[in-house]
């Protein structure tokens, strides 16, 4: 069953005025994820130009940035790239991935892929990898455990790298669901009714409505469709505002 638009189809004052505050808090993540992409997707066709396929040790070259975007955008824990299966020559499977400890240090993650030996050795079954692959659009994953990277609960941002019109793998950012949390939860508790913030998949992202934590499903409406069409709309009662320009909606009660 798909989303309602009934005959709310401009967002209130108020609710517009903090799904744009939302827009705003992951603008700058999303900033980093497309400077990514693009260092990422500059690389891989000058490699191409050569005659030859990428290698691991290729994907050293992004790391200035990565590291840069690590120092300067407070919200971002994690970033790098995610290589497609088979794109790489020397192995299967490859994270390109930097993040910033709890000293302020950038280390790079070190993930055994060995499929024998460990069971993160399949990063595509993740949302953060299946969404932008399958849609060709940047998502927001999560909140989830991220065993794979931090052992916090967090948020996954990212967005499809494609060459030659070829998906070739994901740039992405992890930010903590506390600090996303203390960014937008104020926002929320200013709205007359109880909200939430869930992604294309109905995850609630943040919420400040008791009935419904981060991390629960929201089921029901198509939030896919919702966002592509980019207007508020309605389900069973609920309040469906999208986020302009990042795909999370704002759900009232």
């Amino acid at each position: 069953m798909g989303v309602s638009a009934g005959l709310a189809t401009v967002a209130t004052d108020a609710e517009a005025r903090v799904a744009a505050r939302v827009c705003d808090a992951l603008e700058a993540v999303f900033a980093s994820v497309a400077a990514t992409r693009a260092e990422t997707a500059a690389l891989l066709e000058r490699v191409a130009a050569e005659g030859r396929r990428p290698a691991s040790r290729d994907l050293a070259a992004l790391r200035p940035g990565l590291h840069r975007r690590l120092n300067h955008e407070e919200l971002v824990s994690g970033v790098g790239f995610v290589a497609a299966p088979g794109l790489l020559a020397d192995v299967p499977a490859w994270l390109e991935w930097w993040q910033a400890g709890a000293d302020g240090a950038v280390r790079p993650l070190l993930l055994d892929l060995d499929p024998g030996r460990s069971a993160y050795s399949d990063y595509t079954h993740w949302d953060w990898f299946t969404l932008p692959r399958d849609t060709g659009r940047r998502a927001v994953a999560g909140p989830y455990v991220d065993y794979l990277c931090s052992d916090e609960y967090s948020l996954t941002l990212s967005e499809p790298v494609r060459i030659q019109g070829r998906f070739a793998g994901v740039a992405a950012a992890d930010v903590y669901l506390r600090h996303f949390e203390a960014a937008v939860l104020p926002l929320l508790r200013c709205l007359s009714r109880p909200a939430r913030l869930v992604n294309a998949r109905g995850r609630v992202a943040a919420s400040a409505d008791p009935a419904h934590l981060a991390g629960s499903l929201t089921k029901g409406p198509d939030f896919g469709e919702l966002l592509t069409a980019g207007r508020p709309g309605g389900y069973d009662g609920l309040r469906l505002v999208p986020c302009p320009g990042v795909p999370l909606v704002l759900v009232l009660a």
